[in-house]
């Protein structure tokens, strides 16, 4: 069985699929590892580390995409799709319920596909849950970020100067990232208070020091995401909440609905309400924005308050958030292992199989034969 490890090419993507610990747990299967030169470079794991965990450097992306089982951050290119060998198995994050056009590539060649943002969001998955490890990595990286542009210290200090008084941070959307800003925000001294429509939060938002702020909530769906409010409920909620925004220095907004644009938090009037200084980052800004006004990748000033829309959170921490996600690879994988040593796809896996894509060139997903307007698949 041999395993590749190939270099992400995305804009700014400094993670990789593979750490030296995790080669080593592969090649105690009797597998072979094929790590691209200069694949952990930028997240701080060098060709040497990956020789001296046992595997092989290729020279090239095509050596590293010729496996049995392709480890990836990022889904590949066309290009890259076309160097995966047919009959082989793609383990990735790929958006399959968006780009549906990678997902008819890979079906095409009868690459097996596993998605890591299909993976189900139950405790057997935990150890699997890769948006969660990631999203855990953008939070704490949102904070740091709007600390680096704020004006204003964070913590409370007393000063022979005279006193300066702690920084407000609101953090909007109390999800895994948004619990670790919480928590992030409050080991550098900062007031926070936190928001989330989802009643069961509160608990979690109190238990980390911060003040849950009491506007609208209701249940959310199974899988524990918020789901979407009707209109009466989101003005109530955005009238609540725009006195806490306009008294913030830094808001963090992190609430997203899978499939869905991200619900507006923020409207334009309440941003126009916020001092000149503070500062906004917006972690749903990919999917639509939780802020009026701010747009992915860019920063936008809007009357000396700076909204940040980042779309690379995790690669910021690229070494530690490399660790975390090659730890939910090889925890699927280790699923994967047959009888006879080596990995394939089984639909029948509890957590292998509702995250699979595309299975003996076939679309399986429901929710991406959907999107690509095709009948349910037959049981």
């Amino acid at each position: 069985m041999r395993v590749g490890i190939p270099k992400e090419r995305g804009a700014r993507e400094r993670r990789v699929a593979a750490v030296p610990a995790t080669v080593k747990n592969y090649l105690e299967h009797d597998w072979e590892v094929v790590v691209e030169t200069g694949a952990g470079e930028a997240a701080g794991f060098p060709d040497a580390a990956f020789e001296e965990a046992g595997a092989t450097i290729a020279p090239d992306a095509a050596s590293a995409h010729g496996a049995d089982l392709v480890l990836r951050v990022g889904p590949p290119t066309r290009d890259e799709i076309q160097l995966i060998d047919e009959g082989s198995i793609l383990v990735s994050f790929l958006d399959p319920f968006v780009d549906t056009a990678l997902v008819e590539a890979v079906a095409a060649r009868r690459i097996d596909t596993v998605a890591m943002e299909a993976i189900p969001r139950t405790t057997l998955a935990q150890s699997m849950d890769a948006l969660s490890s990631q999203a855990t990595v953008g939070g704490y990286a949102a904070v740091l970020m709007a600390a680096d542009d704020s004006p204003r210290f964070l913590p409370m200090l007393v000063t022979a100067a005279g006193t300066i008084p702690p920084s407000k941070v609101l953090v909007l959307g109390v999800g895994v990232a948004g619990l670790m800003a919480i928590a992030t925000a409050r080991r550098l001294g900062a007031i926070v208070h936190a928001y989330d429509i989802r009643p069961e939060t509160k608990e979690q938002v109190e238990s980390l020091g911060a003040k849950f702020v009491e506007a609208p909530t209701q249940e959310g769906d199974e899988g524990g995401y918020a789901k979407e409010v009707d209109a009466e409920t989101q003005r109530k909620q955005q009238e609540i909440l725009a006195d806490y925004v306009a008294d913030a220095d830094i808001v963090i907004t992190t609430a997203q609905i899978p499939g869905r644009p991200a619900p507006l938090l923020v409207p334009a009037e309440v941003v126009a309400r916020m001092r000149p200084g503070a500062v906004v980052v917006d972690m749903a800004a990919s999917s639509g924005g939780n802020v009026a006004g701010s747009r992915p990748d860019e920063t936008v000033d809007i009357g000396g308050v700076r909204i940040h829309g980042p779309i690379d959170l995790p690669s910021r921490v690229a070494a530690d958030a490399s660790r975390m996600y090659a730890r939910n690879l090889q925890a699927l994988v280790t699923r994967m292992i047959t009888e006879d040593g080596d990995a394939a796809v089984s639909l029948d896996d509890e957590v292998v199989g509702p995250a699979t894509i595309v299975k003996d060139g076939t679309v399986v997903h429901p929710r991406t034969r959907s999107a690509m307007g095709l009948e349910e698949a037959s049981s």
